[in-house]
């Protein structure tokens, strides 16, 4: 502890706990950055620096503690990396009285997340069959870039999907009224307003709910390996050597049409309120203001999409295992399902009073401790499921929430690995038929709609998926549940 490292003349790094690195309020900045992070992963943030990477992830730490309203600190979760403006694996809160929102601290891909189904399956119910299965999913759940589903809408039923949610796709067969309670917000923002969204956003969206896209979004059958915490892996439902689905995917199009929207509209904010524009996409507006109003109603329209995504998907899923091992649809149930795109008003405790904040997550999951009425009963008493994914030749884990977090993050975690390689970077290194036939050696099975895409999202182009968890398991700020294994994984 106290150990100090001068990054460059505006940047020092100090130690402040085993795992956890701040760098000291200075300039503009208003509160501290502070990271989660072991020697090795803060020495790869400060290489970016020292290669004179503009896009670094120690700058964006300190651009976003500049932000008006925020408390606390700029925070950085174990598996932090450049985006656009807020650094991915970023979370901020910020005071809704004096506090901004932005579309950088949510993403392009608004409400981008992560739904885990348990079954009563285990692997020796899919071994003999799991090609088939493969099958099964890759020709049920539509993926790859531009890719439609058997959802087709109507411009009035996109406008319900932007309200409605989840519940949407409930109403409308896919899926059960059951699964509802085990999605944060129940599967729906109130407040959403379509009349935010424009035509453009609503026209790339009429075949895309139930399509699962690309890059690194994915449906992956997994096996829980280990358990950590069995009294938590029991009031989950989980037991060794289970079967898991688990699917990531977001508001696609529209909800990256949102924010390429709002980015000129909110840089005209920022200059009509005085706030500095210290990169292009962290551009923002007073949460009060009439224009933060609006870029939240529309925020919250886009995630409404993405959790009617999300319900459709799970839907297609109960449908490929029915086909393929004739499995009753009812007997797969919803696990959880958390977002980490996205910004939500929450009350947390700062400086001893309880306050409401617009609570900022960019690549970063949700993390309530034990007691917060948000979460289902059948969780309550353990804290909230937190859903991380691996890679295609890496494990994914299963944590939850602590006391502790909520305490230090605003309750919040990370949500995969992070990335260590670029995409254009992945593709230079990988050839993606050779990174399915190697994981095929491994007992993994790859259906991906893109080769290219396949060699993107390479397990080497990755962060160590153990490493990162580690990390926030041993600062206290979530606690190890359980271990997944992937089996067989679909990419767009």
């Amino acid at each position: 502890m106290g150990e100090k490292i001068k990054v460059d003349e505006h940047i020092t790094l100090e130690r402040v706990a085993p795992y956890v690195w701040e760098i000291p309020k200075h300039g503009d900045m208003l509160v501290p950055g502070r990271i989660f992070g072991d020697r090795e992963m803060v020495d790869h943030l400060i290489g970016d620096v020292k290669k004179g990477k503009e896009w670094n992830a120690l700058e964006q730490i300190v651009n976003v503690a500049c932000l008006p309203g925020i408390q606390v600190a700029s925070l950085a979760m174990a598996d932090v990396h450049p985006g656009y403006g807020f650094p991915i694996g970023g979370v901020g809160g910020f005071d809704t009285e004096t506090g901004i929102i932005s579309v950088a601290g949510v993403g392009f891909d608004i409400n981008c997340g992560v739904r885990t189904l348990r079954t009563s399956l285990r692997e020796a119910d899919i071994e003999p069959k799991k090609e088939d299965l493969a099958d099964a999913l890759f020709r049920t759940v539509p993926a790859g870039l531009g890719s439609t589903g058997d959802l087709k809408l109507s411009l009035k039923e996109i406008d319900q999907v932007l309200v409605e949610g989840a519940r949407f796709s409930v109403r409308r067969g896919y899926g059960f009224p059951e699964d509802l309670q085990y999605i944060e917000d129940g599967g729906c923002l109130e407040g959403a307003d379509p009349a935010h969204v424009s035509h453009k956003a609503k026209e790339r969206q009429f075949q895309q709910v139930g399509t699962l896209g690309s890059g690194n979004h994915y449906c992956e059958v997994q096996i829980v390996d280990e358990i950590y915490a069995p009294e938590v892996a029991e009031a989950f439902g989980l037991f060794l050597g289970q079967v898991l689905i688990s699917i990531h995917s977001g508001s696609r199009a529209l909800g990256h049409q949102i924010g390429t929207d709002y980015l000129p509209f909110l840089e005209q904010s920022s200059k009509k309120y005085g706030i500095p524009i210290r990169e292009r996409e962290l551009v923002c507006a007073p949460f009060k203001s009439p224009e933060g109003q609006q870029y939240f109603a529309a925020m919250k329209a886009g995630a409404n999409c993405a959790y009617a995504n999300r319900q459709a998907l799970a839907h297609l899923v109960r449908v490929a295992f029915k086909k393929a091992l004739g499995t009753p649809e009812r007997q797969i149930e919803t696990l959880y399902e958390v977002p980490h795109n996205i910004a939500k008003l929450e009350r947390h405790v700062v400086d001893g009073v309880e306050r409401e904040l617009i609570v900022h997550r960019k690549g970063a999951t949700r993390a309530f401790g034990p007691g917060r009425p948000e979460l289902p009963a059948a969780y309550r008493a353990v804290g909230q499921p937190v859903l991380v994914g691996g890679t295609m030749g890496t494990h994914s884990y299963i944590l939850c929430g602590t006391s502790r977090g909520l305490k230090e993050t605003f309750g919040s975690a990370l949500h995969g690995a992070g990335r260590s390689l670029s995409r254009n970077q992945a593709k230079k290194q990988f050839w993606g038929g050779d990174v399915i036939k190697e994981l095929g050696t491994r007992g993994i099975i790859i259906r991906a709609h893109s080769k290219a895409g396949v060699a993107e999202e390479a397990p080497g182009a990755y962060k160590d998926v153990l490493q990162v968890v580690d990390v926030m398991h041993n600062a206290g700020i979530v606690r190890k549940v359980a271990r997944l294994r992937p089996v067989i994984c679909v990419k767009g």
